[in-house]
């Protein structure tokens, strides 16, 4: 209850975006609700109502003028196209863009400032070959980066060409107006790209590619936030205790990784409603029917999952702090050390001794893979004293590969 004793109605939105998430979705309300659908429609042309106002002045007052020419040769989708249209390429340009242009900032930064931090790797959960924290951060500022150009070059398409797309209405009252020149003039003065060729309704093509990309946004995200919630979980990453935050109901020493859960969530709900949308919106059965019309409203919905999804990573990603002594006890950990058995066969290999697989397996098996074992295993090899020292060197910390260059090679673009 509000504190004048109202009703808090948010409390009873029958979706979250109206609710518990409004703060993070109200910029969304100028594009996608009904009161932003019905003044992008007035941008494209006079509503119905305000046809019938206009109609009504003209006749009166100019009573010689052709009133019935207000609303000439238009459909309902010439003018709804048109609005979508710029609904999504205002939306994508001033809203999703820079949302994620700041993701990827903050994900690049992090990377380089992190390029050669080492850390174990884990590959199908298992202790692997070592990485650098910089340069898994570095992947997922790659990614998405890639999807942004994508959402970069997006055309917007739009028609106005009447109840089937061939102009019949407009070629039988003006036969000498090059309707095809007004309508590409007209669509290209509202900043979209021309689709000359249509039944009544603009073919969505464009939309599901939008989608799609947008789809693929999401997934990348999802994958980032289980992967943090799982460097969280080994303790290589720490999030500070805010006051007044309730965190766990039963167990009060516990922070838990909320932002990134809250993430993963909208991001999977998001992609659902982005791929049904894009699979669904471009299909259409002869020339016109409106299942597009009633899935299209929950387009602002699909948006509002993902904008919730990337205002939840950002919040939560900004308060994380590394454990280095965490990180430095995994890597120095004996356990470790038989990660190293991928860089004694290679240069066994490398120097030509035979079956360097089965001869580590036969001196590790049944035994605890740990720094001592790996000095021995080193020592009983038949190579060179140069070669040796080098192996000798080699540890889970040192052996990096690439992963510090590629960094800062690639984690800006």
């Amino acid at each position: 209850m509000a504190s004048d004793n109202s009703f808090d109605f948010s409390l009873a939105a029958v979706s979250p975006h109206d609710g518990r998430y409004a703060s993070h979705t109200r910029a969304l309300g100028p594009y996608f609700s009904e009161f932003a659908l019905i003044r992008y429609r007035l941008r494209v042309e006079i509503v119905k109502a305000v046809e019938y106002y206009l109609k009504r002045r003209i006749g009166r007052d100019h009573s010689r003028l052709p009133i019935e020419m207000v609303h000439f040769a238009c459909t309902s989708e010439d003018i709804n196209n048109l609005a979508y249209a710029l609904i999504l390429k205002e939306f994508s340009n001033s809203e999703l863009l820079p949302r994620l242009d700041a993701v990827v900032r903050s994900l690049a930064d992090f990377a380089l400032g992190n390029a050669g931090r080492p850390m174990i790797g884990r590959t199908h959960g298992q202790l692997a070959t070592p990485t650098t924290v910089g340069k898994e951060f570095a992947v997922f500022a790659h990614r998405l980066r890639r999807q942004v150009g994508h959402l970069r070059r997006q055309e917007f398409l739009g028609k106005i060409n009447g109840a089937v797309g061939n102009y019949n209405a407009h070629h039988a009252a003006y036969p000498n107006v090059d309707w095809i020149d007004f309508s590409r003039r007209f669509v290209e003065g509202l900043g979209l790209v021309w689709n000359p060729l249509t039944t009544q309704i603009e073919s969505h093509d464009w939309m599901a590619e939008l989608f799609d990309t947008s789809a693929r946004v999401c997934t990348i995200m999802l994958g980032l936030s289980r992967d943090l919630w799982a460097y969280i979980s080994l303790g290589y990453f720490r999030q500070p205790p805010l006051a007044g935050e309730v965190g766990s109901s039963t167990m009060p020493h516990k922070v838990n990784p909320i932002d990134f859960e809250n993430c993963e969530g909208n991001s999977g709900l998001a992609i659902a409603l982005l791929q049904h949308l894009s699979a669904k919106l471009p299909v259409s059965r002869l020339q016109r029917d409106l299942s597009d019309s009633t899935v299209l409203r929950s387009v602002g919905s699909a948006f509002a999952h993902m904008v919730v999804a990337l205002s939840s990573f950002s919040k939560g990603f900004s308060k994380l702090s590394i454990d280095e002594e965490a990180i430095a006890a995994d890597l120095d950990a004996p356990r470790s050390f038989e990660v190293l058995a991928e860089a004694i066969q290679t240069l066994m290999r490398r120097y030509g001794l035979p079956q360097p697989y089965e001869t580590l397996k036969e001196l590790t098996r049944g035994r605890p893979v740990n720094p001592d074992l790996i000095r021995e295993i080193i020592s009983s090899l038949p190579l060179d004293a140069p070669v040796k020292s080098l192996l000798d060197r080699i540890s889970p910390a040192s052996y990096l590969g690439l992963a510090e260059r590629l960094t800062r090679t690639y984690a800006r673009g």
